[in-house]
């Protein structure tokens, strides 16, 4: 005899209700989990069944049901908050609706984004207000974050390529996460750091004197941690080639060299090619063109920016680069790898799940 659930209540829209959740579900840039609340009730108004709709739309079951309970009891008025003790709210649905929309589609007359202030001004409602209602819809619009996606015709490839090298290394083998981390520059401030005391940090000039650059070439052992690192003047062919034979004499013969590098000229001229051609054991693994985040030395650099370079004072290019080559000694006295977790797949249906969310966004 085949299991039967608890029993649930019909659901029934009217078409004011039913053109107001598809505008939300369809909206391109209405806030996600508003969106997602008008697809369950949609589909629940189907005459599907909480399970089902929990598998299609990918989300618990105990979601479907707190829903599907809360449209039935406060029909679209539920779908906008956890209902909290105290007085009814007294802002209607529309005008919370418009404060989201004009958030994600418009921007201000005079500025780059919206402040509270300004969405109060358009809305008039209270600044307040203004900031519990972005809130609640996980709304900042005083952030930005970067972001590149890369064109490489070959990025799947590589990144299957580059990534699996992370989780199977070749016996007998090693691999080297190379780059360069160019034109550092020799900075000293204007006048003596002052430092820090009780009650005040650390004190420093806003202006600064130059006083040459180095270039920093790195080669970052993924198995153990520890660091080849050499320094030149300028960041050419040559100079990568001259880093290529430091490699060469400091990994144990009888092993192969796997090198991970980015697209840069430097490391596919003629001359470099021919280096390579004439040692066997050498093989390269390119990332992707604007991936620079898949090479785990860009990681090491920025512990070196963060520890070493960015608060530094240096009068000279010389002071610079002993301080660099005693953090590297330092570094490789306790070396620690990067752990790679992330899948070739994974990262791709990341890639896959983002590339989703921002089509029709004008992208």
């Amino acid at each position: 005899m085949p299991r039967t659930g608890r029993p649930t209540a019909p659901l029934v829209l009217t078409d004011a209700e039913r053109e107001a959740l598809t505008r939300w579900s369809r909206r391109a840039k209405t806030a996600q989990v508003l969106a997602m609340r008008a697809r369950i009730i949609l589909a629940c108004a189907s005459g599907a069944s909480n399970v089902d709709v929990a598998t299609d739309l990918k989300v618990h079951l105990s979601t479907v049901g707190k829903w599907r309970r809360r449209f039935l009891a406060e029909r679209l008025d539920g779908l906008i908050d956890e209902q909290r003790p105290g007085r009814p709210p007294s802002i209607s649905l529309d005008r919370i609706e418009r404060v989201v929309v004009d958030t994600l589609e418009q921007t201000p007359r005079n500025a780059t984004h919206w402040s509270r202030k300004s969405m109060a001004e358009k809305s008039g409602l209270s600044k307040s207000t203004i900031g519990r209602i972005w809130r609640d819809f996980g709304l900042q619009p005083h952030r930005a974050e970067t972001f590149k996606l890369s064109t490489d015709p070959q990025f799947i490839e590589k990144v299957v390529d580059v990534v699996g090298l992370y989780h199977h290394p070749p016996e007998r083998a090693v691999v080297l996460c190379v780059d360069e981390k160019s034109q550092i520059q020799a900075l000293d401030r204007s006048q003596p750091v002052l430092p820090m005391m009780p009650g005040m940090p650390e004190q420093r000039t806003h202006d600064y004197a130059r006083n040459g650059i180095t270039s920093l070439f790195a080669a970052f052992n993924i198995a153990d941690g520890t660091v080849i690192g050499e320094l030149h003047r300028q960041h050419r062919a040559t100079e990568f080639k001259k880093f290529l034979v430091t490699i060469d004499k400091t990994v144990p013969a009888g092993l192969d060299i796997h090198l991970v590098c980015d697209n840069y000229g430097t490391h596919k001229t003629p001359a470099v090619r021919a280096w390579l051609a004439r040692h066997p054991r050498f093989h390269m693994h390119f990332t992707p063109t604007s991936s620079s985040w898949i090479n785990h030395v860009e990681r090491w650099f920025g512990f070196l920016s963060e520890q070493k370079i960015r608060r530094g004072a240096h009068k000279s290019v010389q002071a610079l680069e002993a301080d660099i080559r005693a953090w590297i000694t330092d570094w490789n006295t306790h070396p620690r790898p990067f752990i790679w977790t992330k899948t070739a797949e994974e990262i791709l249906e990341s890639l896959a799940r983002f590339c989703s969310r921002i089509s029709g966004a004008g992208h």
